[in-house]
């Protein structure tokens, strides 16, 4: 099973206003639109309440400069990778985008950024939920029925899907095509950095940490007792198949069968997606230390096989890191200008 990583580490509250390392005040000032605060990390609990995971959860809005709730925007979802939350939008994100919407390279959009984490809390040691309904709580169904609702009513948003993104990291990643493909009727395009779009990879050796080949491909049937290296921290702290696998899914017979109907490359089957339904790209690197590279490369494989097209951003020497994920990032936004060219100056 395939495993993710984050990309920033967490680090202790310094104060109500400076949380985890992140002013918000501070981004604010440096951005040309603002980023809206419905969470408890900056003084006061704003948090909106979410009834699929029976507590309230924290999520950021980013409003593009001159926002006018007399015209409606694209928008886009940014779901957060493995081990953090909503605060990845600030810390990674949002002055990059805001320059490019700035500039005039991307129109106008809003941008919600969802926590998605098991405990409400970024925290290296805890499992990720991946955006899925699981045993560890109903992701999707708040991401849906509660994140997206809430969007749509409080902010002035286009209606058509061609203006609606979902991009996400890691974890994130992997959630923005399982979300996608069940979802396209709401959204179409599609980014994934470091997506894992193949958790039940295995080479034809049962080796999760072999290359991919075509003619060497097999797919995880059992979990065992999950201690499977699947990556490594920094090259130090080792993360097992059971830290990724447990909390959603158990460890048991049904486990993997429960991840099968989660999993990417099989969703293009099981949902029978069609040429043209979604705008997909993925960036990720040829030397992952969780392997992503061969689950995003089976992925592509199948994807190839039912002449589904996928835009591919790669580094042959690229990590899963922040080092990385910047330098992929032009020719993310170079593909998405061209997506969101219809909305450019667009009332």
């Amino acid at each position: 099973m395939g495993a993710w990583l984050v990309l920033s580490l967490p680090v202790a509250p310094a104060s109500a206003s400076i949380l985890n390392g992140v002013s918000l005040d501070r981004v604010n000032r440096h951005l040309h639109g603002h980023v809206d605060d419905y969470t408890h990390n900056h003084g006061s609990d704003r948090r909106i309440y979410s009834a699929a995971l029976c507590q309230k959860r924290d999520l950021y809005v980013y409003t593009p400069p001159c926002y006018n709730p007399a015209r409606q925007y694209p928008v886009m979802l940014w779901l957060h990778g493995f081990a953090q939350d909503e605060k990845s939008l600030l810390k990674d994100v949002i002055e990059k985008v805001d320059e490019q919407i700035a500039c005039g390279k991307l129109p106008p959009m809003v941008i919600a950024a969802p926590d998605g984490s098991l405990s409400g809390e970024e925290c290296l040691a805890n499992a990720g939920s991946f955006f899925v309904n699981s045993n560890a709580g109903r992701f999707e169904d708040y991401v849906m029925q509660e994140v997206w609702p809430f969007v749509l009513t409080h902010y002035s948003i286009r209606p058509e899907r061609e203006a609606h993104i979902l991009a996400g990291i890691s974890m994130g990643g992997g959630a923005v095509y399982n979300l996608g493909i069940k979802y396209r009727e709401t959204f179409k395009i599609l980014i994934g950095i470091f997506p894992p779009l193949n958790v039940r990879w295995v080479d034809c050796h049962c080796r999760y940490m072999g290359n991919f080949s075509p003619c060497c491909w097999g797919w995880r049937t059992d979990t065992g007792h999950g201690f499977e290296a699947v990556g490594r921290f920094y090259g130090v702290v080792v993360i097992r198949a059971r830290r990724v696998f447990g909390p959603l899914y158990g460890l048991g017979p049904e486990a993997v069968a429960a991840a099968a109907k989660e999993n990417p490359i099989e969703m293009i089957d099981t949902y029978n997606l069609k040429e043209g339904e979604l705008s997909m790209y993925v960036a990720y690197g040829g030397k992952d230390q969780f392997n992503i590279d061969a689950q995003v490369e089976s992925f592509l494989c199948r994807a190839r096989e039912r002449g589904l097209t996928v835009t591919v951003g790669y580094d042959p020497n690229g990590h899963h890191d922040r080092s990385t994920a910047y330098g992929l990032f032009p020719g993310i936004v170079d593909w998405l200008a061209v997506q969101m060219a219809p909305y450019l100056g667009c009332p």
